[in-house]
């Protein structure tokens, strides 16, 4: 099905860890649902690829999680809740999960869900492809089907059960075997025209313009979604994306995508409530990762000069307006069941990051230069270009001299995970509540080239992957908070990759759009209770 450009331009016109999460509630006498209406959403780039058993990323996510499902995601309180999977139960030994799955579901061109995809899936596209699932699933040995509404995933050692469903949510979308089976994954055409059992439809992807998704009819919870249609506009310039919020055009944009003076300015509009509420589950970090392969980044001294030049308070209190504070690590302080404490490891000390440079054999020479660098922000975010510029000029300042290579998100993912073209990058990194989903992965060998925010920095420790193994297998969660204390005093000592700031995401929302952000992952999740008011 095509949208024609005139009926797309009408659509868009139809409107001017559990415990440390908070419970979100609606208060009694809330008017009811309306069924019907458009929601236009502002994107500020793309990633050429919708298929989150492929990518996880926020910028697939905040699209495909409405078509394509996951088989748990997390409910009001942060705590899972049944999708594709309705019960779960773990054997007493840690080593297998037994999942049943719901019964009726179809996916979008009519063919049955069963457990055979979800088994096809966990197993050629999560464990082989999957940028964070390679990793986690990487002790998975087999995903059994005795019938259509049981998976059992089986491990070689133990998988912790809050841990499986905490990353399920996030890295376990299920994909048809179908259409999938036999074919090369990677250039599969439903990877941008995806078929889902989600509560919309995909219907249109117009490069560099918008993709839509229409109303599933036949969706399993009965009477939803509410929304006819949403809609995704791609909007790059940031002055441009705020006048659309203001005229109407679009009534959300999520994930800190509009410029931040412009965030701050529109915070002051009773139009809008500009909150990061509904984004608990997923915390950020500006990051510096390092290509161990040139001499210079691969002395630890060299690194931590880095760390030193950097006033990382001064960038936060004057290009994030304050909304952010430096990292103490690689796990966040809103983690209330990992967050080990301490202080921060590198303070700002140009003076220590010189004499470091000096004693690592990098003194200054004529003109003041010890070497240069080359730096590729991811540019996934407005401050990004900014911190990349901000590390130029801190870094010229103890005499690194930094080149800054300006490429699309594509294209920089591609620079740095597959070519490993780069020798400083910048962008984000996302904490989702459990440092074994989505950060160690930074850290432990192994990683399939090419995997997108993975170690693939040419660096390697023994130690480090027997701590992040053995963390993600321990069950007793008093000593597995304690194993990533050690991890984290060991990665701010050996700073494979450096975690600068400690940030929440900021949503943009207008007032017409009822039920949203009332889960700690709402842009990500699947809408099916969103609706407009009238």
């Amino acid at each position: 099905m095509s949208l024609s450009r005139r009926s797309f331009l009408a659509s868009t016109a139809l409107l001017a860890g559990a415990a440390a999460l908070p419970r979100f509630s609606w208060a009694q006498g809330a008017p009811a649902p309306v069924a019907g209406g458009v929601l236009t959403a502002h994107l500020s780039s793309e990633q050429r690829i919708l298929n989150p058993a492929l990518r996880a990323s926020t910028g697939v996510y905040v699209i495909t999680s409405k078509i394509i499902e996951s088989l748990v995601d997390l409910g009001p309180d942060g705590a899972p809740t049944p999708v594709l999977a309705t019960r779960w139960e773990a054997a007493a030994d840690g080593k297998s999960v037994t999942f049943t799955l719901r019964e009726g579901v179809k996916w979008h061109d009519g063919k049955p869900f069963t457990s055979a995809d979800v088994q096809y899936s966990a197993m050629e596209l999560w464990k082989k492809h999957l940028n964070y699932g390679t990793q986690l699933q990487r002790y998975l040995e087999a995903v059994d089907t005795p019938d259509a509404t049981t998976a059992i995933f089986r491990y070689s050692r133990t998988m912790p059960l809050p841990l499986l469903l905490r990353a399920l949510a996030d890295l376990g979308y299920v994909v048809p075997r179908h259409l999938f089976e036999g074919t090369n994954v990677l250039e599969n055409p439903a990877n941008t025209a995806p078929i889902g059992t989600g509560p919309f439809k995909f219907v249109e992807y117009q490069r560099g313009q918008y993709i839509v998704a229409e109303r599933n009819p036949e969706y399993w919870r009965k009477g939803e979604p509410y929304l006819d249609r949403v809609v995704w506009r791609f909007i790059t310039d940031k002055s441009a994306a705020s006048a659309a919020l203001e005229t109407g055009q679009v009534q959300i944009s999520a994930y800190t995508q509009l410029a931040l003076s412009d965030i701050e300015r529109l915070a002051k509009d009773s139009r809008f409530e500009v909150s990061s509420r509904g984004n608990e589950a997923n915390s950020f970090n500006n990051t510096v990762e390092f290509n161990h392969r040139r001499k210079e980044l691969a002395d630890v001294r060299v690194r931590r000069a880095i760390a030193h030049a950097v006033d990382v308070d001064f960038f936060v209190e004057n290009f994030l307006y304050g909304r952010g504070k430096r990292a103490t690590g690689f796990i966040p302080s809103i983690s209330q069941a990992f967050y080990p404490g301490g202080a921060f490891p590198y303070p700002f000390d140009t003076k220590k990051a010189e004499a470091l440079l000096d004693e690592a054999g990098y003194p200054r020479q004529k003109g003041g230069e010890r070497f240069s660098l080359r730096l590729l922000p991811i540019l996934n975010g407005e401050d990004v270009p900014q911190f990349a510029t901000f590390l130029q000029q801190s870094l010229a300042e103890v005499g690194i001299k930094v080149e800054i290579v300006q490429l699309d998100v594509a294209g920089a993912l591609s620079a740095i995970y597959k070519d490993w073209n780069f020798d400083l990058a910048t962008g984000w990194h996302q904490y989702r509540g459990d440092p074994a989903v989505s950060t160690t992965v930074w850290f432990r060998s192994g990683s399939p080239k090419g995997a997108p925010w993975t170690n693939q920095f040419g660096w390697e420790s023994a130690e480090v992957d027997t701590l992040i193994d053995d963390a993600a297998a321990e069950i007793d969660p008093v000593k597995r908070k304690a194993l990533y204390a050690q991890l984290v005093d060991v990665i701010n000592e050996e700073l494979p990759v450096w975690f600068a700031t400690e940030r929440q995401f900021v949503s943009v929302t207008n007032k017409v759009v009822q039920n949203h952000h009332n889960i700690p992952r709402w842009p990500s999740s699947d809408w099916h209770d969103t609706w407009i008011a009238k």
